[in-house]
């Protein structure tokens, strides 16, 4: 394989950097505890355990067994687990039917599938607004059954 040579295709040095670029995923597993923050520039999905606060440059997924203990700050956020913290997602979140979600949201859109528990605030805010924290006159809210 060319994964390890000095003299790598061309092709494999592109794809290195479009990892690099923020495309990469990190999984933490079930049964794994993480004490302490994450932070990364790809996709995190989470499958066991984070005490601590979880930042994504691009996507957090929280599966079914999923739990963190902390904030979580990223573009985009699916949560089917549980989540003991403020959830700032600054394009869209997910709240799917097995889910729980203690702490206030922030976020330009937000889908709720039936089953799925908030208990906290909800803010949506437009991208010219994120850094003020106003709610604007037309929100993206999908409430699924």
């Amino acid at each position: 394989m060319a994964i390890f040579s000095k003299d790598a295709a061309p092709n494999e040095s592109a794809r290195a950097s479009s990892i690099a670029a923020g495309t990469s995923l990190s999984i933490i597993a079930a049964g794994t505890v993480i004490e302490g923050d994450i932070t990364t520039e790809g996709v995190i999905r989470i499958e066991g355990r984070v005490e601590g606060a979880v930042r994504a440059g691009r996507q957090v997924l929280v599966g079914r067994q999923g739990e963190i203990r902390g904030d979580v700050t990223t573009r985009e956020a699916v949560v089917g687990g549980k989540v003991q913290g403020a959830v700032s997602a600054s394009e869209r979140l997910e709240v799917q039917g097995t889910s729980t979600i203690i702490g206030d949201i922030t976020t330009k859109a937000i889908a709720v599938i039936e089953g799925g528990r908030i208990n906290g605030t909800v803010r949506i805010t437009d991208a010219r607004d994120a850094g003020i924290g106003q709610s604007v006159t037309s929100p993206t809210v999908a409430v699924v059954r």
